[in-house]
């Protein structure tokens, strides 16, 4: 593993990190609330997930906290279990069984979740979004902030909520989100503003939209937005206050079978969202690095046990915050610590600050975001690539946009086994990898069909092979393969072998794969020629 420096792209991290800093406040507590837990639970595990499992974990993008898919689960499990402390308990247990599910490798299981299913997802979460962030733009806020689930805990859904704007428009918001859109796009653009691009656009939107708010409250403005559209964070006055927010699990709870049972829940759950998010956010990683998914899950799993015995909610790696990360341009994981320490440091010193931040300006900032996750664009490449590619990421886009997300990316991979199973009836798959001296040229020779579920092999083949190395794939014999992998090579070819002085040769590709063949290298010996020229070697010495 290479060693990552932490400060190299500090400007940059900083910058993001304020953003996700911004974004995740309300989201946890929203999902605190929601989950029929403590206010400050919802911190405690964003300050965690942040700073513990941002400096644990080796993905460059991923930002963990609170997770709207576990509020479900929590509110039950709180209610059956019937306090708050015997809950932390099952939570802690949650924590050393993803520890454990790290040490045996589970989370090698990432590799099988299919290209166009990540993409569905990201376009699905998107969509979310936008649609749930409509009412908060308006300043409608009835629905917590942060539910992802179509059907909400009133008995609405995404749909039925939107429309229930129109009879409850707070004209205030509606100009702040205005006003916080209009400086979030134009702050990149617009000529004279470029000079600033130091201050993060967000945090201007966010500074804009409190004094805009303070301007019509002085002024007795009818559009003065109230404390119900505002970020609610409790207010400790004393150091006995600040105290009590603790809460410590209750281990006399151990012999409990119900816990046990939560535990469980919570550790699978957890898991596969937080895999689910890697995934993503290595998609979304400009650089293509990939992401060890086993210590992912020992990040979550220390993270998760450290956060129970300070009275947090558990998390995941979460998709909203990772992708505000990556739209917010973050280079390394010091954002995601960075986030963790900005909501540590807010909440013990300006709480009362934090309170005046208009829930519209931060609708606005996740907007765009939700934007740049569902843009068009994504759904007309995947339409170009065939049926074969765009039935699972359509697929998948519904089922997360009108189910969860759970449900919608199972439904995206069943669809693509089926496909895959039907292509493989009368196909057989083999891939040979071998061992090779200093010198050597290694080949890659790609068989008749390969699918994604040849993507882990593959992955692992290119991101063992060492600098300064010689390498062929031959395509020559291959009928298909699937645009997972094609996207693999791709990468390797244009990032990885530039970058550690791979020599690559690309060989029998079709034109329809859109990967150039390339001449590669010449005046190299071959592992093959090499064994030639010692047979007619040892000929000669027989003679």
């Amino acid at each position: 593993m290479k060693k990552i420096n932490l400060f190299a792209n500090l400007k940059a991290d900083f910058a993001s990190g304020l953003v996700v800093f911004l974004v995740a406040l309300p989201l946890c507590l929203g999902i605190a609330l929601a989950s029929g837990a403590p206010l400050f639970s919802g911190i405690i595990a964003g300050v965690v997930g942040g700073i513990v499992v941002g400096y644990l974990s080796q993905s460059h993008l991923s930002v963990s906290g609170p997770a709207a898919g576990l509020t479900a689960i929590v509110l039950t499990a709180i209610s059956d279990l019937g306090a708050f402390d015997i809950f932390l308990l099952a939570v802690l247990i949650a924590g050393v069984m993803q520890l454990a599910l790290g040490f045996i490798k589970a989370g090698s299981i990432s590799n099988y979740f299919p290209t166009n299913v990540i993409e569905g997802m990201l376009a699905g979460i998107g969509v979310i979004i936008i649609l749930k962030q409509i009412p908060h733009a308006f300043g409608y806020d009835k629905d917590y902030e942060g539910d992802e689930s179509f059907i909400q805990p009133d008995g609405q859904n995404t749909f039925t909520e939107i429309f229930g704007v129109l009879d409850h428009i707070q004209l205030g918001s509606l100009v702040i989100t205005l006003v916080s859109l209009a400086i979030l796009i134009s702050w990149n653009k617009v000529k004279f503003l470029k000079k600033l691009k130091l201050v993060p656009a967000a945090l201007v939107a966010v500074i804009v939209g409190i004094l805009l708010n303070e301007f019509f409250i002085q002024s007795g403005s009818s559009l003065v937005i109230t404390k119900e559209h505002l970020v609610s964070l409790p207010v400790p006055t004393s150091l006995a206050e600040f105290k009590d927010i603790l809460v410590f699990p209750d281990f006399t709870a151990l012999s409990n079978s119900k816990v046990w049972i939560v535990a469980v829940t919570i550790a699978v759950v957890a898991s596969i969202e937080t895999l689910l998010c890697i995934e993503a956010s290595d998609r979304m990683d400009v650089q293509k690095r990939y992401t060890d998914t086993n210590v992912e899950l020992k990040a979550q799993g220390v993270g998760n046990i450290i956060s129970s015995l300070l009275g947090g909610l558990p998390m995941t790696s979460v998709v909203v915050r990772t992708s505000a990360n990556a739209a917010a341009g973050a280079k390394s994981k010091m954002s995601a610590i960075i986030h963790g320490a900005l909501l540590l440091l807010s909440v013990l010193t300006i709480p009362f600050l934090l309170n005046k931040i208009p829930l519209a300006t931060l609708a606005a900032v996740l907007l765009l975001v939700g934007y740049k996750l569902a843009n068009p664009k994504t759904i007309k490449h995947f339409w170009e690539k065939g049926k074969y590619q765009f039935v699972p990421f359509i697929a998948t886009f519904v089922g997360v946009v009108v189910t969860d997300l759970l449900k919608g990316v199972a439904l995206g991979i069943v669809i693509s086994i089926i496909f895959v199973l039907k292509g493989n009836l009368k196909r057989a798959y083999s891939f040979r990898k071998e061992e090779y001296a200093d010198g050597d040229v290694i080949h890659i020779d790609l068989a008749q069909e390969v699918s994604f579920l040849n993507k882990a092999a593959i992955k692992s083949t290119l991101n063992d092979l060492p600098e300064n190395s010689k390498v062929i794939i031959n395509a020559t014999d291959t009928v298909y393969i699937a645009h997972d992998v094609l996207d693999l090579i791709k990468e390797f070819k244009t990032i990885r072998a530039k970058e550690e002085n791979i020599k690559l040769k690309l060989v029998g590709f079709k034109k329809a794969y859109q990967l150039e063949n390339s001449e590669g290298f010449k005046n190299t010996v071959t592992v093959e020629q090499k064994y030639d020229a010692m047979k007619r070697k040892m000929v000669d010495l027989d003679k």
